[in-house]
């Protein structure tokens, strides 16, 4: 009996310009403008025909906020010398548990914690705590993985 073994490598490819450039794009425009974006995209969540506007918005928090790009999680999965890449991440939860848990309790806890996480963010000190709130708002607002 043969065992086959496999390794996989997960890599997590930044999207975003330099550490300068965010930093002046935050201290001019972001800190400012994602006070208006936030709360444009929570009040789309509100109306049937805004919420995919809205989701959009708050995927896009982070690059408002400072310029910030989504990471691509990449899968390298290695497997007898073959080399097999998937991107994305794991399987989502059912869309049906998604909506019913969107419509109880993730339109409002997603305002609260969006309007917390900017907050922090206004401050040296609890930046990096409000990038990490809004990097999970997604997670909270639809049970997105």
């Amino acid at each position: 009996m043969e065992v086959k073994m496999s390794d996989q490598t997960i890599i997590r490819t930044p999207d975003s310009p330099g550490c300068l450039i965010q930093l002046l794009w935050f201290a001019f425009v972001g800190w400012w403008l994602t006070g208006i974006w936030i709360s444009a995209a929570w009040l789309l969540m509100l109306t049937i025909i805004g919420i995919p506007f809205g989701v959009m918005m708050i995927n896009k928090v982070p690059t408002v906020l400072a310029l910030r790009g989504q990471s691509i999680d990449l899968t390298v999965i290695y497997d007898d010398g073959q080399a097999t890449v998937k991107s994305g991440g794991s399987q989502e939860h059912n869309i049906l548990l998604r909506a019913i848990y969107f419509v109880l309790i993730g339109w409002w806890l997603s305002g609260i914690w969006m309007q917390i996480a900017y907050f922090f963010c206004l401050s040296i000190v609890g930046l990096p705590i409000g990038f990490w709130m809004f990097d999970k708002t997604p997670a909270l607002l639809s049970l997105k993985k």
